[in-house]
């Protein structure tokens, strides 16, 4: 297609099959009219998703002391950001949180710990959880544990973990310069092993990290090629103590783009809006006008969000339907 149509025009020849490579996402970037872009990609997300929206939610089952480097996370024992410290949650708070994301109509939730990976001590406790929690709730259940190994992801898809979620974060040019402790294609690594075992995946990055929209548009299409039908966008939140704490955050009209150049190249997918949205307050609601059809729900790791009442009332005066979907 001609890198000069209009993102309408563009819209209509990927509902006619087509896809866009990275020199048509350029130029839909550069569009002088971005509004039109960010209703040409909610169009899309019409056509190919309809107004189900997916809500997942998370908690976070071991927090901080995190081996590795990456430059954006409070929860990396190598900065200090007085995060939160702890072995595992809490049983029954786990479970407390697990009833009331079910009671709201959440769909999914997983239990997210901080480090490379799970030992077989710690694994062994989770999976206990996780059987409570299953027999406790309607929520589908996924996980995001860090890497894998064979072996540790058929144990989660036996005990009815049917999703992995580990974020590329950003494209493989630009990966070193957020983490050296490992590398993206550690991520892409655990991401096939978990798909080999019979989980869908979930993946996706970190926007504000210091990229261009080239950056962000080439993850796109990594995730793209790698099938991921599940990518939830994350906004930074520059936390003191973080080499990242001095970045200057992203406009609205900036994180909109995104979203919608996502939806283009990936224009049956899921895509979630996650952490950092709340530093947008009640603009945060024009994402899912502009190609987005799900968010994580609650509180996030170590960042607030908005009420998962206060969500879903938004979402619903904007058409959306909620309901219980593998989503």
């Amino acid at each position: 297609m001609k890198t000069d149509d209009s993102p309408q025009k563009i819209a209509e020849h990927i509902m006619a099959g087509a896809s866009i490579d990275s020199a048509t996402a350029c130029a839909l970037a550069r569009s002088a009219d971005q509004q039109a872009l960010w209703a040409a990609a909610d169009e899309l997300r019409r056509y190919f998703m309809g107004n189900q929206f997916h809500l997942c939610s998370i908690i976070n089952a071991r927090s901080g002391n995190c081996t590795e480097n990456c430059r954006f996370c409070a929860q990396s024992a190598r900065h200090h950001t007085g995060a939160i410290t702890y072995g595992l949650i809490d049983r029954e708070l786990a479970i407390s949180l697990a009833l009331d994301n079910d009671a709201h109509g959440v769909h999914r939730l997983s239990l997210v710990t901080s480090g490379h990976s799970v030992d077989k001590a710690t694994w062994k406790e989770l999976a206990k959880l996780y059987a409570e929690i299953n027999r406790k709730t309607s929520l589908e259940l996924c996980a995001s544990m860090g890497f894998l190994d064979q072996e540790r992801a058929e144990q989660l898809e036996q005990s009815g973990i049917t999703r992995y979620h580990c974020n590329l974060e950003t494209n493989a040019k630009r990966f070193s310069k957020i983490c050296s402790t490992h590398s993206w294609q550690d991520k892409v690594d655990t991401l096939t092993i978990a798909a080999e075992a019979g989980m869908s995946v979930c993946s996706g990055g970190i926007i504000g990290m210091g990229e261009n929209m080239e950056d962000r548009i080439e993850l796109a299409l990594e995730l793209l090629e790698l099938g991921v039908q599940s990518i939830p966008i994350n906004i930074l939140t520059p936390i003191a103590g973080t080499p990242f704490a001095e970045l200057e955050p992203l406009s609205a009209e900036e994180i909109l783009t995104t979203i919608a150049l996502f939806r283009f190249i990936n224009p049956d997918a899921v895509i979630r809006i996650a952490g950092g949205r709340q530093q947008l307050g009640k603009e945060q609601y024009r994402c899912f006008a502009a190609g987005a059809n799900g968010a994580i729900v609650g509180n996030y790791l170590t960042t607030t969000g908005s009420s998962i009442t206060e969500d879903i009332e938004a979402l619903k005066k904007m058409g959306f339907m909620f309901k219980r979907a593998g989503g």
